[in-house]
């Protein structure tokens, strides 16, 4: 395939809509131009590694294996499995499925949370998102919200359809974009018993109307005609663009948004380059399908989840919390916000100390008994 990282225009555009104004962005600049400011002798950028931030962790108390699974539109979903090495397999046991951040690999935080999880007596299952990772899907790095939100199911099919797996007690766990993926299955499929979200993106909103609702309808309307445009130059034969992302080199006006993401997947963090992919694509869908995310509506309906609960976890200073507090709001009941202070949208990645895993723990286990 013809594939070009960049468009220049689409990247400004894509720049703009990191772009807000107010207290908490102010704070996060503070904290993200603090983690990327040494250099190493390669003249590269020292990862922040403070709060234990540790991505790559692998626990010595839980087996892994890969497993695949089709979704229902047999394409093959990856992902790794995780059960606590006693674990007993001929009892059924509790079951959490979860989901990276959207444009990540699971090795990138969902890896660290499930490991964790299995930790505490879960089954527990990272996945690949479709078109993403080494899960199936063409053109790579397709932007495709029913589909993202069918991987969850299939996984559901898998779990429950596992000798070792109660099918009455699977739970999912959705990280970043993943949080309104969980949401937007969870809504017709009631075999996901609870729902948590960790530093939640409506990215529905997030692409629609941009951060602090800081894009306007004209801004929106370019984007979508670009879109639409690029779709003839492919189709003739045209070289693959992609947009979004995080940048691949800082300068002195990288936004701060751009640091906190880039000291994860820019750095030895974070930065993860799936097999499947010959360049470092991560974090970077395709131009002409990022705009199926403005009809992504995951908050529509959201209290007919309910009496199933959910839990809501984002970061004090995270340029994501409106998002979690939007979704908090209009869910049913059961449910619980929990925010964590000192903490900001990409911290609650992999910074195990911030985390706040006896919520999560507790959580799971009150509510898969």
């Amino acid at each position: 395939m013809n594939e070009d990282l960049y468009m220049p225009q689409q990247e400004s555009d894509r720049r703009e809509f990191l772009k807000t104004t107010g207290s908490t962005v102010a704070a996060l600049g503070v904290l993200s131009l603090a983690g990327n400011a040494a250099l190493a002798a390669d003249n590269k950028p020292v990862p922040d590694i403070s709060n234990g931030a540790d991505n790559f962790y692998k626990s010595a108390t839980v087996s892994a294996q890969k497993v695949t699974f089709n979704n229902q539109y047999q394409m093959k979903v990856v992902g790794n499995l995780f059960t606590p090495k006693n674990l007993n397999r001929n009892a059924k046991h509790p079951a959490i499925i979860v989901g990276h951040p959207m444009g990540a690999v699971k090795e990138q935080s969902a890896k660290l949370y499930a490991q964790k999880l299995a930790e505490q007596g879960f089954v527990t299952l990272a996945i690949d998102q479709s078109f993403w990772g080494e899960s199936e899907g063409q053109p790579r790095n397709v932007v495709a919200p029913d589909i993202y939100a069918e991987a969850f199911s299939a996984a559901v099919d898998y779990l429950g359809t596992q000798a070792f797996v109660n099918r009455e007690r699977i739970g999912v766990l959705g990280l970043c974009g993943s949080g309104s993926f969980v949401i937007s299955a969870a809504k017709i499929d009631p075999r996901m018993k609870v729902i948590a979200t960790v530093s939640m993106y409506d990215m529905g909103a997030a692409n629609r109307d941009a951060l602090n609702h800081s894009q306007s309808l004209e801004q929106r309307k370019q984007m979508i005609a670009q879109a639409a445009q690029q779709r003839y130059a492919e189709f003739t034969g045209g070289k693959t663009q992609y947009t979004s992302g995080t940048v691949h080199k800082l300068d002195k006006d990288t936004h701060p948004i751009q640091r906190e993401f880039y000291d994860f997947y820019r750095t030895p963090r974070g930065e993860f380059t799936p097999a499947s992919s010959s360049t470092a694509l991560t974090t970077h869908p395709t131009l002409t399908s990022n705009v199926k995310f403005m009809n992504f509506y995951p908050f529509n309906d959201i209290e007919t989840i309910s009496p199933r609960p959910m839990l809501f976890i984002t970061g004090d200073q995270a340029h994501s919390k409106e998002f979690s507090e939007v979704a908090f709001r209009l869910a049913g009941q059961p449910k619980e916000l929990v925010i964590v202070p000192g903490a900001g949208h990409v911290d609650l990645y992999d910074r195990v100390s911030l985390i706040p895993w006896d919520k999560l723990n507790l959580f799971f286990h009150k509510n898969l008994a």
